[in-house]
């Protein structure tokens, strides 16, 4: 069974909550990080970095939560995907983590990036109900999980832009979003 690695809120709660949407059988495994569980030698030959998330699926070990949604897509996703979606689906991935995380998250950069950002979003987001068009996808939880915890972590008001909020809410009323970010974030 798969074994997904994480500590409480972290990033695991993304790869959970695409886990539950696929419906894939897997075991959590609840990191102790203020014990240092994460720099223990067992984990350590997991990810050497001692970072979570990470995922033992048989023999593949993966670390980083972008990569471990990519893998469970091609992996477990029922609709197969053209290389072109492919292509897509991992530069969402990659623009929630190398783009909308440090735009927003990152302090320094918020005010800069932020309105660019959320801006865009917005107007794709008028266009069709999910990142990749009509069908929801692993772009969806990796940049939805991001955009769902903008209002809570940093207390930012999002109402300037209603096609993100619509989304975001529409996301949290999956029931695979509820059992994974939803309950961390108490509802």
């Amino acid at each position: 069974m798969l074994k997904l690695y994480g500590g409480a809120f972290s990033r695991a709660a993304i790869v959970q909550w695409y886990l539950e949407e696929l419906e894939v059988p897997y075991e959590f495994v609840m990191l102790d990080m203020k014990a240092g569980e994460h720099l223990q030698p067992a984990y350590l030959a997991i990810n050497p970095f001692g970072k979570v998330p990470a995922i033992v699926d048989g023999d593949v070990r993966l670390w980083e939560s972008g990569a471990i949604l990519a893998y469970l897509a091609d992996k477990y996703e029922k609709a197969e995907l053209s290389l072109e979606e492919r292509a897509q689906l991992s530069q969402w991935i990659l623009f929630a983590n190398a783009t909308l995380g440090p735009g927003i998250f990152v302090e320094a950069n918020r005010d800069r990036e932020m309105p660019r950002l959320m801006t865009t979003l917005n107007q794709i987001l008028e266009q069709q109900s999910y990142l990749l068009g009509q069908q929801f996808s692993a772009a969806d939880v990796a940049v939805g999980s991001l955009l769902s915890y903008i209002p809570i972590m940093l207390k930012l008001d999002l109402s300037g832009y209603p096609a993100v909020v619509g989304y975001v809410k529409r996301l949290a009323e999956r029931p695979a979003f509820q059992k994974s970010i939803g309950s961390r974030r108490g509802g």
